[in-house]
């Protein structure tokens, strides 16, 4: 089945002096494409007002602070990384990966990231290639200078590869992210984020 993309044109996504206008269709679509594959995964992607996002998704996503933290408050319990795919073209570093709770293999939040290390250290660099610990973690580990910008709320509809990925329902309905992070007054890194469906 063929993706569909319910969003509006663009958003205003502002930091400091830095504007950018994003498209959030041309920007989900960009991200899930770094990692093309036989089986969609997404079969529709709408966007949701962050106003009349349903709880607990809401709570979970419509702010601007890193998911890693969200998730480890939501599900009370730290969270571990795992690297599904990865690609590394210069200084622009992708990866696809699932957060599972630390310990367990309950997937909580499925994410591709697009990140450009020349914003970071070497140390920074090199303990995000290592792939070992949570984005945001090492983020805030190192006290990197920066800003998170929500860009859209989405309710997705599951497709064969979110279904796999989230261990949830084809067809079935859960809500995610755009947003973009701004290290040292740089975007730096694109991200989506999308949760595990929860309950009401």
């Amino acid at each position: 089945m063929s993706l569909r993309y319910c969003i509006p044109l663009a958003v205003s996504v502002a930091c400091s002096e830095n504007v950018r206008i994003m498209n959030p269709h041309d920007e989900l679509k960009s991200l899930v494409d770094l990692f093309p594959s036989v089986s969609p995964l997404i079969e529709q992607a709408e966007h949701v007002p962050s106003a009349m996002t349903p709880e607990p998704y809401k709570s979970l996503l419509a702010h601007n602070h890193h998911m890693t933290v969200s998730m480890e408050s939501f599900h009370k319990s730290s969270v571990d990384v795992r690297v599904l795919a990865k690609r590394l073209e210069g200084d622009l570093y992708s990866r696809k990966i699932v957060l599972l709770k630390q310990g367990t293999e309950q997937v909580v939040q499925f994410g591709i990231v697009r990140f450009d290390l020349k914003t970071v250290s070497e140390r920074v660099r090199d303990e995000i290639l290592h792939e070992q610990t949570p984005l945001g973690r090492i983020l805030i580990q190192h006290n990197v200078f920066l800003q998170i910008d929500l860009g859209a709320i989405l309710r997705i509809t599951a497709g064969p590869g979110l279904s796999l990925a989230l261990k949830m329902p084809l067809h079935g309905q859960t809500f995610g992210r755009l947003a973009t992070i701004f290290c040292n007054g740089r975007p730096a890194v694109d991200l989506l984020e999308i949760s595990a469906p929860l309950e009401a």
